[in-house]
């Protein structure tokens, strides 16, 4: 053996399997903040109340329990949030109210983003015509006054839970078809749609197999804050008194009713006031949780 030569011995041992890599780095994990907890455990609450409200020891919203404009007091569910003008349950009337409010935005928001990711997916991978078409119908729609709008519609139509999700589905299809058009043109290049195209998959099978389920996340995202949106609307409307007919309540029509009381019973106003807003910021808040959490945009 020659000096130049040098004898390697192997290692023995526990460390005898080992071998040069990468440095492992462990997924970043962020963390889930203190209001995206609360938002979750208030929607929860909102939505148990009003699927069971039946249930609930509550008294009726249509019937006075008790004096009229009565302060919220302790020692009877009924009276926790005090009375209205009429003398009926302020807790009583939320909860029931939280029904119109959260089957609007929950039906508004999810028939406008199936059909506006459906009409936005077409238009983003075919291109053409038919992209131009959808382009200048979903600008047409953009530039109608919203409130105008829904005005006209309950002004022409009888005022109704119907005529309600019709207008405000209307409203919120333009923004989905943007959306969905946007996703769909970033999805089409990449390489999984040229080879599946390659092999000689259809149109409708790359749309429903290789576009859709990406496109799912971004959308999915989205829909809490339209449904906020659509909360806020559909308590504008009646507030308008272009909303639901009494006696069904709703969280607009409360402060519509308790408006003329605002300044010797704020309670009347303040109440359902303070359920829209929580509920409109909890959706708010896990939309943005869902679109961190679920977006592969955001990490592409």
């Amino acid at each position: 053996m020659t000096g130049a030569e040098h004898t390697i011995e192997k290692p023995v041992g526990p460390t005898a399997e080992r071998t040069p890599t990468e440095p492992v780095t462990p997924p970043v994990r962020q963390p889930r903040g203190i209001l995206a907890v609360l938002a979750y455990l208030w929607l929860g609450a909102v939505i148990l109340a009003a699927v069971f409200a039946d249930v609930l020891p509550l008294a009726p919203y249509d019937r006075p329990i008790g004096a009229p404009r009565l302060a919220p007091q302790l020692g009877s569910l009924d009276l926790l949030l005090g009375t209205d003008r009429l003398g009926r349950s302020m807790l009583s009337r939320c909860v029931y109210g939280a029904r119109v409010s959260l089957l609007v935005g929950a039906a508004a928001g999810t028939i406008g983003s199936m059909a506006g990711g459906a009409l936005g997916m077409v238009a983003g991978y075919l291109r053409g015509r038919t992209d131009s078409l959808i382009r200048l119908v979903t600008d047409a729609m953009l530039a109608f006054p919203p409130l105008i709008l829904l005005l006209a519609l309950a002004s022409v139509l009888t005022p109704s839970l119907r005529t309600i999700l019709v207008g405000l589905t209307l409203l919120v299809i333009p923004a989905f078809i943007r959306l969905a058009r946007a996703n769909t043109l970033a999805w089409a290049s990449r390489d999984f749609v040229t080879a599946a195209r390659t092999l000689g998959a259809t149109d409708r099978r790359i749309l429903t197999r290789e576009i859709l389920p990406n496109l799912i996340p971004s959308l999915g995202a989205f829909l809490p804050v339209v449904m906020a949106a659509l909360i806020v609307a559909e308590g504008s409307l009646s507030f308008l008194g272009m909303g639901i007919p009494p006696p069904t309540p709703s969280w607009g029509g409360m402060i519509s009713d308790g408006k003329d009381s605002l300044s010797g019973f704020p309670h009347i106003v303040f109440v359902p006031a303070a359920f829209i807003f929580l509920t409109v910021f909890s959706l708010n808040q896990a939309g943005d949780h869902l679109r961190h959490r679920f977006d592969r945009g955001l990490r592409d």
